[in-house]
């Protein structure tokens, strides 16, 4: 019976071995499946006085190939890699908008700006004119259109995170289902190998999404958190998250965030994309809160800057119909600042432009620890700047008058308010050409001057244009206008005296220079070559004085200030027709630097997910190997039946006898 009751055993354990091959070779494509094998002991020898005689074998277990360090290891690498990847695939939609080549946005800025040489050299070709302003209204076409499409962008982005928060909140469902049925099965004794690989698949289904740590537990279940400490997973209940506007600010702050809620809390634990390491939504965030906030930025900037600066000079002219010149473009309104809704006093921060040229591609968040004091810190990816302390620390009102804005606080705030200034928000999306007619091109420079009869010396008019905004523009009066009378000296001396348009009394005097400006505080300039004799006169006038006629319809004065636009420093020191090409070169580095990092870690994702298949995957070579032997070892088994049955068969027919 012992010889009988061995093959029996061995032949039951060779059975399920030949089970578990199989098995493996079935999953050999099921994802996330671990190999298994039979674990067999030698069942206790029967102890008689020749000593102990052994009894066959028995299958103690059947576990799992699998290495928890590299499980975890490939798990947060893939967590990285995926957040990564989707960064770079979005990035790289980011530089199509700021693409170059005759389609790009740049091209069509320097088409426009080139435009008004012609109106320079033949200041009543309609032409000409006609030209200008569909060139205008073509790079507002494609500047509001560039803004679309980064909306379009967005949309899509808050999409997908929306879609990878549903999956989250999927997964810690299953997961914590699966923890529950592990933890019942756990307590027969054995591990619950397919049920393991499944939660073990769906953990790092999770992680493509957003990065976790786990901890194991004694009855089997696993704890999964996010952000370093909250838990998504505990035992069998689930958390949930959800996307959201960033609290301080609302919608007003563009700025999106991952909220936590544990099971039954109402409370929301707002998480950043820096705390959540990596995963698509880790990446999707960083993508939105800062590489589409800096694009977004760079365009509002663009389109400000250049709304402003063509508005600002066509209204300093005359048009073919001897009116003041209006805005080419939609004028540009600063937006207001936004108080956070944690504000405890009533102070307000209010805003105006003082200078086009230094404006930042940025937007800033201004945070009071007293009343004059606090830090300021510039959206994207900027770190705080302290404010109102000692020297060399900047006023509030210096750190933004640096920047093209004039700050005024008004009432006292509290330690701890906040401000958001998002000056250029929208300005992009809104830019319109405004003007159609070539008469409203106002080319022509509003000053006329002339070198008096009687003059003994070798004056000449170098230039003379209009410089100030158009609300401090006054020019001279009609009649009468500004004369400016020289003497010889030494050293060389004049004197203006006259009225503006508005009433105003000029008395001027000082040093004549030749070939230096001499600027009227009245919003004008006059630049003079040669030397003059004491006596000699100019006679500034408006253009639209009648003893000068028409002659402002064939003067190209501000349409040649209009085209010098085109090479005055604009954004951060470049020049208007640059801004474009600076633009792309910052998205063009960031897309740079976004493909190294999703090359290193997808290669290193890669790696460790080889490591780990090369522990845990079935090797289809391995198991037909496996299956011979126990094929082989189980036809041994079955002999061995066969042959205990023959001799007992022989004892029982001996006894017979």
């Amino acid at each position: 019976m012992s010889l009988l009751n061995v093959g029996a055993r061995a032949l039951l354990a060779n059975q399920v071995a030949l089970q578990t091959v199989g098995h493996n070779i079935a999953n050999v494509n099921t994802a996330g499946y671990s190999r298994q094998n039979t674990v067999q002991q030698t069942v206790l020898g029967q102890y008689t006085g020749a000593g102990y005689i052994g009894q066959g074998v028995d299958v103690q277990s059947i576990l799992r190939n699998q290495n928890e360090l590299l499980t975890r290891q490939a798990s947060s690498a893939a967590a990285v890699g995926a957040g990564d990847t989707v960064r770079l695939s979005r990035l790289q939609q980011l530089q199509d908008v700021f693409s170059g080549g005759a389609s790009g946005l740049g091209a069509a800025i320097n088409d426009m700006m080139n435009a008004f040489s012609d109106v320079v050299n033949s200041p009543t070709d309609l032409t000409a004119r006609s030209l200008v302003l569909a060139r205008i209204d073509e790079t507002s076409t494609r500047i509001s259109g560039a803004s679309t499409r980064l909306d379009e962008i967005s949309s899509t982005v808050a999409a997908q995170l929306g879609s990878s928060v549903r999956m989250i909140n999927q997964l810690a469902q299953n997961i914590a289902g699966l923890n529950e049925q592990i933890t019942r099965a756990v307590g027969n004794g054995q591990p619950p190998n397919d049920l393991l690989d499944r939660r073990d698949q769906m953990i790092r289904d999770l992680n493509q999404h957003v990065q976790t740590s786990q901890v194991a537990a004694d009855d089997g279940s696993v704890s999964i958190f996010v952000a370093g400490s909250q838990p998504l997973v505990l035992g069998n209940t689930a958390g949930s998250v959800s996307i959201g506007e960033a609290q301080t600010f609302g919608a007003a702050g563009g700025q999106l965030r991952l909220f936590f809620q544990q099971p039954g809390a109402s409370l929301k634990v707002e998480l950043g994309e820096s705390a959540l390491g990596g995963g698509e939504v880790a990446g999707l965030l960083r993508f939105h809160n800062n590489d589409l906030a800096e694009g977004q930025q760079l365009l509002n900037r663009m389109a400000a800057g250049i709304s402003l600066a063509l508005n600002e000079q066509n209204q300093l002219g005359l048009t073919l119909d001897g009116a003041p010149g209006k805005s080419l473009l939609t004028d540009i309104v600063l937006q207001p600042s936004v108080a956070a809704g944690t504000n405890t006093s009533a102070a307000t921060l209010g805003l105006t432009l003082s200078d086009r040229t230094k404006l930042s591609a940025a937007s800033f968040v201004v945070a009071f620890s007293s009343a004059g004091t606090g830090t300021i810190t510039s959206r994207p990816g900027g770190v705080p700047e302290a404010f109102g302390g000692p020297s060399p620390q900047p006023t509030l009102v210096g750190f933004f008058a640096a920047r093209g804005l004039t700050a005024t606080l008004a009432g006292t705030p509290n330690a701890n308010d906040q401000f958001l200034i998002d000056p250029l928000k929208g300005a992009a999306g809104k830019m319109k050409a405004q003007q159609f007619s070539p008469n409203k091109l106002a080319a022509s420079n509003p000053l006329n001057a002339a070198m008096g009869p009687a003059n003994a010396g070798s004056l000449q008019l170098a230039s003379l244009k209009a410089t100030g905004s158009a609300t401090a523009f006054d020019p001279p009066a009609i009649p009468g206008g500004i004369t400016m009378t020289f003497t010889a000296g030494p050293p060389l001396q004049y004197s203006a005296t006259g009225t503006t348009a508005s009433g105003a009394a000029i008395a001027q005097s000082g040093p004549y220079t030749p070939g230096t400006p001499i600027t009227f505080a009245q919003g004008f300039e006059i630049t003079l070559s040669g030397t003059p004799k004491t006596g000699d006169t100019v006679q500034l006038g408006n253009a639209l004085d009648p003893q000068y006629g028409d002659i402002y319809q064939r003067n190209a004065g501000n349409a040649g200030a209009l085209l010098a636009l085109r090479d005055q420093a604009m954004f951060d020191g470049a020049a208007l027709t640059d801004g474009f090409a600076d633009a792309m070169a910052q998205i063009g580095t960031r897309t740079q630097s976004a493909q190294f990092a999703s090359d290193l870690s997808s290669t290193m994702a890669i790696n460790l997910e080889r490591d780990r298949m090369s522990v845990s995957g079935v090797n289809l070579d391995e198991e037909a190997a496996r299956l011979i032997q126990y094929q082989q070892a189980y036809q041994a088994s079955a002999k061995m039946i066969q042959i205990a049955q023959s001799v007992f068969d022989t004892l029982l027919q001996t006894v017979a006898r």
